[in-house]
């Protein structure tokens, strides 16, 4: 059987203005002094742009109530809402109920462990140990079904 064609992940031009926004951002991380000793720093970046994009839902340039639920759900680690609403505050200090990329960096480079950033250390870890292909199973030729 032929294999279905891969969507490329990311929605494409939809994406532009905030992958640009993003970018912009890491550049003030990669300029302030703060992070000047942080290694891969760059790479980093990279990486948590990536990921917030993925968790960016509703494509705001924020991470909302729901996206932290669905998250959350597909690192097969649900929370109830109240231990969302926790996580977000924890992430944002309280001030806002959506995770800004400032918010999402500062915590992933941050010395605090917030519970966020577990979650992605351990989703980065489980990846890494068992790469299972993503996607469903290939297809079962009719001939070979019993």
């Amino acid at each position: 059987a032929m294999a279905a064609p891969r969507r490329p992940s990311g929605g494409g031009l939809r994406r532009a203005p905030q992958d640009g926004r993003l970018e912009e951002i890491n550049k003030e991380f990669l300029s302030d002094p703060k992070f000047s000793n942080e290694k891969d720093l760059e790479e980093k970046l990279a990486v948590f742009k990536e990921k917030y994009m993925e968790f960016d839902l509703n494509n705001q340039g924020e991470i909302d109530l729901m996206s932290v639920k669905r998250m959350m759900e597909k690192l097969g680690a649900p929370k109830t809402h109240l231990e969302l609403k926790k996580m977000i505050s924890e992430v944002t200090g309280g001030v806002s109920d959506t995770i800004s990329y400032q918010d999402f960096v500062n915590v992933m480079l941050g010395k605090r462990s917030a519970v966020l950033k577990l979650v992605m250390m351990f989703e980065g870890k489980a990846n890494e140990s068992n790469p299972k292909p993503s996607g469903p199973p290939p297809e079962r030729d009719i001939a070979s079904l019993p």
